[in-house]
């Protein structure tokens, strides 16, 4: 399975930085992991769709009226994904507007991080650092002990 991380907007904060690319060297042990800024939805549908029009791979969008994982709930989606689906899964976090009605109706699944809300691009970090801990449940990795 291969996963794309997708992101709008220019990433404003070192730290969040850091803590991105530390996240996406953590998962390609586990997985083929790409980071993608994008300058806007338009050009993410691009991505989703290799430009074509035609799906090139399955859309995650992250939106607080997606449905919302355990970690554990969460492992199970991405396992069951990797088991039966041979397309790129892309996962988006919006800008600070979120996502229009046009691409949530586009994508594939909606996920919910939880009823707060948080700036996007903490959300990206959280999302990642889940997407970790996903795949350190899978394989049985002391990483997530069960809290």
């Amino acid at each position: 399975m291969k996963l794309k991380i997708a992101w709008i907007g220019k990433t404003k904060e070192p730290a969040i930085q850091a803590l991105t690319e530390e996240y996406l060297r953590r998962i390609s042990r586990y997985a083929p992991v790409e980071g993608v800024s994008l300058r806007d939805e338009a050009a993410l549908l691009a991505l989703y769709t290799g430009g074509s029009g035609a799906k090139s791979a399955t859309l995650a969008l992250l939106d607080s009226r997606g449905k919302e994982f355990s970690s554990e709930g969460f492992a199970k989606f991405l396992g069951d994904y990797q088991g039966r689906n041979p397309l790129p899964l892309v996962f988006a976090v919006g800008g600070a507007d979120g996502f229009s009605d046009a691409a949530r109706s586009s994508a594939q699944h909606v996920i919910s991080l939880g009823k707060m809300t948080m700036a996007h691009e903490l959300a990206r970090v959280v999302l990642l650092e889940q997407i970790y801990r996903a795949f350190t449940i899978l394989k049985g990795h002391p990483y997530h002990s069960g809290h």
